[in-house]
């Protein structure tokens, strides 16, 4: 899985060893963090292995799938994690740039879509098509924001937004061979400069009174990694968050 150093990326790694899956741990610039969550997975007595790509580069990500399937020729699912998150506005002081925009682009919709591809094909091409125990799948980490919709972090919003539509159309065209499938948390982690306090007040905007953990965004990621069935949608994974439309990014209204 990609981004699976450090904050939610690491918990699913982690969860999903817990069940008893071999893990590979994409990294970008965490190698330290990366090879503490190899520790914590090799004690469970799975395999694992970490592996260093730069996803803003077309060929490091097709060199990262290819060195992942050497290793993990069993490779089933593949969670894309990894993104960036910095905040534009277009009627702010830090109004989007094409800079911006376009790194954003790269890291989290052209390297997830492209490493989707990947995963087809590496599907498509094994000698047992279709495993009934074990449909592949890759797992989108998306955000409730989507259809909350608000001008905060706009590159981010447009990125993932674009990664949204891609789940249908990436599920009808790779079907029968692999599930696409979308995941949604709501504020799992603070982010940026976000207080304690304030990540306290805006995980309990929702109407259960708490959005997500970052242990309920993995055994969600487990659930839809073994769920042969579901494709093509998005798991909103939020308490809710996603029901009370706001303005402004929660961030914002909690300092």
């Amino acid at each position: 899985m990609t981004g699976a150093a450090k904050r939610l990326g690491r918990e699913i790694a982690l969860q999903f060893a817990r069940q008893g899956w071999d893990v590979a741990v994409h990294y970008g610039r965490s190698e330290r963090e990366a090879k503490e969550t190899i520790r914590e997975i090799e004690m469970m007595g799975v395999k694992t292995q970490a592996f260093h790509a730069d996803l803003a580069n077309e060929q490091s990500v097709k060199d990262l799938f290819t060195a992942v399937t050497k290793v993990f020729p069993n490779l089933h699912c593949l969670v894309n994690s990894a993104s960036i998150f910095e905040y534009d506005r277009a009627n702010s002081e830090r109004p989007l740039s094409s800079k911006s925009l376009q790194a954003h682009m790269q890291i989290n919709l052209a390297a997830p879509v492209l490493l989707s591809q990947l995963m087809f094909e590496f599907q498509k091409n094994k000698v047992c098509q279709v495993d009934a125990l074990h449909l592949s799948v890759v797992i989108h980490l998306l955000d409730q924001k989507l259809i909350n919709l608000n001008p905060d972090y706009l590159s981010y919003t447009l990125s993932k937004a674009a990664l949204l539509t891609s789940i249908e159309l990436l599920a009808v065209d790779f079907a029968p061979h692999l599930r696409v499938v979308g995941l949604a948390p709501g504020i799992s982690l603070p982010s940026g400069d976000q207080t304690t306090d304030g990540f306290t007040k805006a995980h309990q905007m929702t109407p259960l009174g708490r959005s997500s953990t970052p242990a309920d965004i993995a055994k969600a990621s487990v659930f839809l990694a073994e769920s042969n069935s579901i494709t093509g949608t998005t798991l909103y994974v939020d308490g809710g968050q996603h029901l009370l439309p706001s303005a402004r990014d929660v961030m914002f209204k909690t300092n």
